[in-house]
């Protein structure tokens, strides 16, 4: 008997229980991962006994021992284990590290990582690999989970309801985690309106915050934060791509206009594999931009070993590229140990400006086989949407740094080096749509803080982690306004007709966040009328910090620590609405639309 024979009788046999076994399985690796989640979470978030420890750390080992035998046996189960093991070479090499290190804690009472973490000071290194390695697994449950087939119930869902829940979930999980003990310096936790709003923040990608992370933070704190912005940013990029992986779930063709704000529909619907090639490029993107950091922080930062200024390059990648604005620094870049670092200005600057561009430029102007596509046939042009993408920021980021350099010359950049008035215009042109700051905005002369609010709300470009109308918007209005000026018959743009419907969108984004920010002013100037009415701080230092929340910007003047309870909430609720998507929560609270055969008689009124 050959050993191919022997597998085919093995196979029949375990046929006959390889559903009801795997279901049990699969199941049981959901509880496991949520136990092992809620335990890093005890163990992490608050202090714990020598003995406590001890046992948290033996639940998370039983939980590795766990997952170990479940891959083998989806191997033993599978009719193609080379296949199996070809598809899910990933997991199969995390499965393999873990058997290294438990046979090394077992024999040798040592983790073979850890000198390597030690070398590089740092002192936590072990537990982060730990947290990383559940979190990876507890994604690859989620995915198993949502594949054809599942236990889990077909429920049919408005894909603008899957989006929002999904950004909810993370920032509820997030509001736990601020609130827990070892994250603060204070040993303390955030209060929980603080906490939610910090959550909101980092979640949304937008950057406002009302204590100093430098300080008021510890390391898990700052891993919380840099966490909640990677999610956050993927979350949004990603979300075309997930709803074909859920689209088991109920979500009709028609329906998927609601992602149109995000994600151009052509690159979507044809992507085969693009929720991966979406992570792949952004984790790519970020790690570059971190290496390039590692090597241009200045010497004046006290890094604490070399750890502390990779975890530092990481953080501010992350932060960069997803346009969050979060820095591990006092005052942003604008303090004293890098507000003359204009090398890593440069690189920052890059990360936003790529990440501001969205996934579906990036891919059409970087992706291998479009490149060599275009150099076979010349002929062959970047797309219409990433033409809009591309011409639109840098036209954006032209008219910013022109009227930065003209407007501050003798104001915020008054003493400063010519290149560095040049970085610094560059910068916080470039950095409208991400809330980075290389000098205090509170002193920034009228005239520009408002060109800011213009630049803040048409903001970056679709499918991108950025906030805003959108470029595309911006564009689509601007060549409808034109058409009626000159009087043409069509709606062009860089050759192309724009159809009504899509102008029909541009002013409906156009509409509700107009709406949407004159509403949440409107309740700002009610519930901080103490601090209006003390003079530091006028209407136009509130208009400032609404328009950066619902553009998911983060740029202040620096009144966001002093906001009440109240306007602390109706921040939170703009940064929410602004990172969804006005018309997404317009999609979700509409209701399913009746169509309609007949139309009534034009109607005819005067305009302007």
């Amino acid at each position: 008997m050959t050993f191919n024979d022997f597998r085919e009788i093995g196979n029949v046999y375990l046929y006959k229980s390889k559903s009801r076994n795997l279901g049990i399985l699969k199941l049981l690796n959901l509880i496991v991962s949520l136990t092992a989640l809620v335990v890093l979470a005890i163990y992490y978030g608050y202090p714990n006994t020598a003995q406590s420890d001890q046992n948290l750390m033996d639940i998370m080992r039983l939980s590795f021992g766990f997952y170990v035998v479940h891959y083998l046996i989806k191997i033993l189960y599978d009719f193609h284990p080379a296949e199996f093991l070809r598809r899910t070479w990933i997991e199969g090499i995390v499965m393999i590290v873990l058997i290294i290190e438990g046979v090394s804690h077992l024999f040798f009472d040592t983790l073979i990582h850890e000198p390597v973490f030690r070398a590089l000071n740092i002192s936590s290194g072990v537990d982060l690999s730990l947290v990383f390695i559940q979190i990876y697994f507890f994604i690859v449950v989620i995915a198993e989970l949502l594949r054809k087939g599942s236990i889990l119930p077909r429920v049919k869902m408005h894909p603008a309801i899957i989006f929002i829940l999904s950004f909810l979930g993370i920032i509820t999980v997030g509001t736990l985690l601020l609130m827990m003990p070892e994250m603060t310096t204070s040993g303390n936790g955030m209060p929980t309106l603080d906490a939610l709003f910090t959550s909101t923040s980092a979640t949304c990608v937008t950057g406002l915050m009302v204590e100093d992370t430098m300080v008021f933070f510890t390391f898990k704190g700052q891993m919380v934060l840099l966490a909640l912005i990677q999610l956050g940013g993927l979350n949004v990029i990603a979300f075309a791509s997930f709803l074909a992986l859920v689209a088991r779930f109920g979500v009709a063709i028609t329906q998927h206009d609601v992602i149109e704000d995000f994600v151009n529909r052509d690159s979507y619907l044809s992507g085969k594999s693009m929720l991966g090639r979406v992570v792949l490029w952004c984790l790519g993107i970020e790690m570059l931009g971190a290496i390039a950091l590692g090597l241009v922080w200045s010497s004046d930062i006290p890094f604490n070993g070399l750890g502390d200024r990779i975890f530092s390059s990481i953080f501010h990648s992350v932060s960069a590229f997803n346009n969050a604005g979060i820095t591990l620094f006092t005052d942003g870049m604008a303090h004293p140990w890098v507000a003359t670092n204009w090398l890593a200005h440069w690189v920052i600057t890059i990360l936003v400006f790529f990440g501001a561009l969205g996934m579906i430029a990036l891919f059409d102007l970087f992706d291998p086989a479009k490149l060599r596509s275009r150099m076979r046939s010349p002929w062959k042009t970047i797309g219409f949407a990433t033409k809009i993408a591309l011409y639109f920021s840098f036209i954006l980021v032209f008219i910013g740094a022109i009227s930065f350099a003209f407007l501050e010359w003798n104001g915020v950049l008054e003493g400063m080096s010519g290149f560095g008035k040049f970085t610094t215009a560059i910068f916080q042109s470039v950095t409208r749509t991400s809330g980075f700051n290389s000098v205090d905005i509170g002193s920034v002369g009228l005239p520009m803080i408002f060109i800011f609010i213009v630049l803040m709300f048409i903001g970056a470009s679709s499918s991108s982690t950025g906030g805003g109308i959108k470029t595309s918007t911006f564009a689509v209005i601007v060549s409808d306004v034109w058409r009626t000026v000159r009087g043409f018959d069509h709606v062009q743009l860089f050759k192309r007709t724009i159809n009504p419907t899509l102008r029909s969108r541009a002013y409906s984004v156009l509409m509700f966040f107009i709406l949407g920010n004159m509403v949440f002013l409107f309740l700002l100037t009610i519930t901080e009328a103490r601090l209006l009415s003390m003079g530091e701080f006028s209407f136009v230092d509130l208009a400032f910090e609404q328009v950066s929340a619902m553009g998911t910007v983060g740029l202040s003047t620096g009144l966001t620590h002093l906001l009440s309870p109240a306007g602390k909430m109706i921040i939170s609720l703009s940064m929410f609405i602004g990172r969804v998507g006005t018309l997404t929560v317009a999609f979700a609270l509409g209701g399913r639309a009746l169509e309609t055969h007949f139309k009534y008689p034009e109607g005819h009124t005067m305009i302007g």
